[in-house]
């Protein structure tokens, strides 16, 4: 399966399993079990959702929004429990107001949902880590 680097965002073939004890990338050496949410702009959001076939989590968000920065450590936490399983980014819709336009942000936060390079989900609102974990699990095959 096609997994996006944390680190350098190159895409890495990786065997798909159960569980992994040890999995780098190809290019950078780091480990892809660092699941952390990956910083996302116009430059690479394309290549995040095109190129995963795993699912995509996108936090829409900014940094005046109070939710938002109360999901924000929730949002990372989880994230590192989805290591190879889904990829998370956050996008700053401040800064990136062409993204927040193109993807009909219209609240925030809010979480959208991409399997395939298509979204297939999404919803808005902040949520604690029981909320957010059983709200990813559902896209997981």
């Amino acid at each position: 399966m096609k997994i996006i680097c944390p680190h350098c965002l190159s895409i890495n073939n990786v065997p798909k399993k159960e569980t992994y004890k040890k999995a780098n990338c190809g290019k950078c050496k780091n480990s892809l079990l660092d699941s952390k949410a990956l910083h996302v702009s116009s430059d690479n959001i394309d290549k995040i959702i095109e190129n995963s076939e795993i699912p995509v989590i996108l936090d829409f968000w900014a940094p005046w929004c109070a939710p938002c920065s109360m999901m924000a450590p929730v949002f990372e936490e989880v994230a590192k429990d989805f290591a190879l399983k889904a990829t998370f980014g956050k996008v700053n819709t401040q800064d990136e107001q062409f993204l927040a336009s193109r993807f009909k942000i219209r609240s925030i936060p809010t979480l959208c949902v991409f399997k395939n390079g298509k979204e297939v989900h999404r919803v808005s609102g902040a949520m604690h880590d029981e909320q957010l974990t059983s709200f990813v699990n559902q896209f997981l095959d």
